[in-house]
């Protein structure tokens, strides 16, 4: 049976994954930013992964506003908007220079620094992570969905800012990647004043 992965809707479930990530591990600093980056761009785990320390920061070391990609899975230019995690950026790359960790890539394996952390290992972290807080619907896939519910709520339910973001051809597929199921949008509906 697939597992399902859902997003975090709930802020103080989001903490406590997000402590957990940066306190119950040798590299909780590099599991935490991961998760930062991923749920403020949207990108998808291997996207994440990928980026390496240019695409991020600049030759002075300052954090870029945006960085350019192409999607592995689509092919298709990504520009990211890099400021909402600026603050954690530059207090991950300081913990990267305290460790003496250098490396091409933004998140390298601390086993091999040569290498960035892979889709498996990050896997393994978000499943020990789910079982530390008995929680049963977190993946790889946690970071992009909870950004993208995110961002639907906290933009007045804008699905076709979430639909760009996400790279979704069709509403009916972002609705189903976030997690709105027909009980979800009953509840959402028991809040809005019809006159």
């Amino acid at each position: 049976m697939e597992q399902k992965v859902l997003p975090i809707k709930d802020s103080n479930v989001l903490h406590q994954v997000q402590t957990c990530l940066f306190e119950d591990f040798k590299a909780g600093p590099r599991n935490y930013t991961i998760f930062q980056v991923g749920k403020a761009t949207l990108l998808r785990v291997s996207d994440v992964l990928a980026l390496h320390s240019t695409d991020v920061f600049d030759e002075r070391g300052d954090v870029r506003q945006t960085a350019y990609i192409h999607d592995k899975k689509t092919g298709k230019a990504n520009r990211l908007y890099l400021k909402p995690v600026t603050g954690d950026l530059y207090r991950y790359r300081s913990w990267l220079q305290e460790q003496e960790i250098t490396s091409p890539w933004l998140f390298p394996s601390t086993q091999h620094p040569d290498r960035h952390i892979t889709e498996k290992q990050f896997y393994k972290i978000m499943a020990k992570v789910g079982d530390l807080l008995s929680l049963d619907y977190l993946g790889t896939h946690t970071m992009r969905k909870t950004g993208a519910y995110r961002v639907y709520t906290q933009s007045n339910y804008n699905i076709g800012l979430v639909m760009h973001l996400l790279n979704h051809s069709s509403e009916a597929m972002t609705l189903a990647y976030l997690g709105l199921d027909q009980a979800s949008r009953e509840e959402m509906l028991d809040h809005i004043d019809f006159g």
